[in-house]
């Protein structure tokens, strides 16, 4: 089998994470099965790949619908006798349909990794019930639940759970962040990994400085925020100036090998007000650091309140403040959801469960269609 995973996406991010943990995977464990990843040209998705042994097709993409995009699909899915096309983000289901009704390309599979619903718009309802998508594999049961609202065949909907890859684990770091910010050993790191996107709605974690450092007067925390800087970025920087936070937080913008980060921190904390999983949070429960985080999209399947981590509803700063405070006192509650956590990632989150449950469904379609 050959399996082309397409990718539109222009930056790095969770996504884009999986695709790689997926394909190494099978490299590994199924040298049989070939996969080949199309990217954008010059992303700093297709710089990381460069770094790898993964084979790699990069396309251009200066405009959404870049001819030059959907040519090259079709050209290498005759040449490479792709069997499957296994698309990973919406804008890649677009060029993907051009490019089918150009050269009749192979079935396709599409893995939604977000809770966003499904749009009630026609152009959209026919973009993700396109014939060619055999399955949809969804990140979460949540995010299958919502899909099912806009997808006519409920049989098409599967849910794989991403996980974290054990073979690519360190704490290797070109410095540390204590030193590199001049942070008393005294103070909690409550930590971050996101990307400065809507969805994870970072005035939520300006706000829980607020409320920890300016009315609950507490000086024993520092928050880092890992993540690359977007549109969003300056007005978060605003808000940080306007109040005296700047002492308190740090956005440390885009950083290779982020998670190698996270044994850094004394807690990490996530505000989406929408998710699929993030994988911040399977790497945090690998490194064994508690977890506080909204109760978004599936994020409830992994994290049980007050079982291996802490909840709160999306755009609740007063909560997840208290969680912090109520935490920080509890050395031996972080132990218990630490252990409860690492253990529950080693029984069901690694991408080696992932390929698996991945392969059987590229076998199901390469023998019945």
């Amino acid at each position: 089998m050959h399996i082309l995973h397409l990718s539109a996406v222009t930056n790095w991010g969770g996504g884009e994470n999986h695709i790689e943990n997926l394909c190494s995977e099978l490299a590994s464990t199924h040298p049989e099965v070939k996969n080949t990843i199309f990217c954008v040209n010059n992303s700093p998705f297709h710089e990381r790949l460069k770094k790898t042994d993964l084979p790699v097709i990069p396309a251009p993409l200066r405009i959404k619908i870049d001819p030059g995009y959907v040519f090259k699909l079709g050209r290498v899915c005759k040449k490479e006798k792709i069997d499957i096309i296994h698309i990973h983000d919406p804008s890649a289901i677009q060029l993907a349909i051009i490019a089918d009704k150009l050269y009749n390309l192979p079935p396709f599979i599409f893995s939604k990794k977000t809770s966003f619903p499904i749009k009630q718009r026609k152009k959209t309802l026919y973009k993700y019930n396109y014939p060619k998508i055999k399955k949809i594999l969804c990140v979460s049961e949540e995010t299958k639940r919502i899909a099912e609202k806009g997808i006519r065949d409920h049989d098409k909907l599967i849910t794989i759970y991403h996980g974290t890859n054990l073979k690519t684990k360190s704490a290797e770091t070109p410095f540390k962040i204590r030193d590199k910010y001049n942070i008393s050993d005294n103070k909690i790191i409550i930590g971050n990994i996101a990307n400065h996107i809507r969805a994870k709605h970072l005035d939520t974690w300006v706000d829980i400085g607020d409320q920890i450092v300016n009315k609950e007067k507490r000086n024993d925390f520092f928050f880092v925020q890992i993540g690359t800087f977007t549109e969003r970025t300056e007005a978060l920087l605003t808000r940080i100036k306007e109040l005296n936070l700047e002492n308190h937080m740090i956005f440390m913008g885009y950083t290779p090998n982020a998670s190698n980060f996270i044994p850094q921190f004394g807690m990490s904390l996530i505000t989406s007000q929408s998710e699929g999983i993030p994988q911040f949070i399977y790497e945090s429960m690998y490194h064994k650091v508690p977890v506080i985080s909204t109760n978004v999209g599936g994020i409830p399947e992994i994290i049980e309140h007050d079982v291996n981590g802490l909840l709160a509803p999306m755009h609740d700063p007063e909560t997840l403040t208290k969680h912090i405070l109520h935490l920080a006192k509890k050395p031996d509650t972080q132990k218990n959801f630490v252990e409860r956590g690492y253990t529950k990632l080693m029984e069901k989150y690694t991408t080696s469960n992932m390929a698996e449950q991945t392969l059987n469904v590229y076998k199901n379609i390469a023998n019945h269609g």
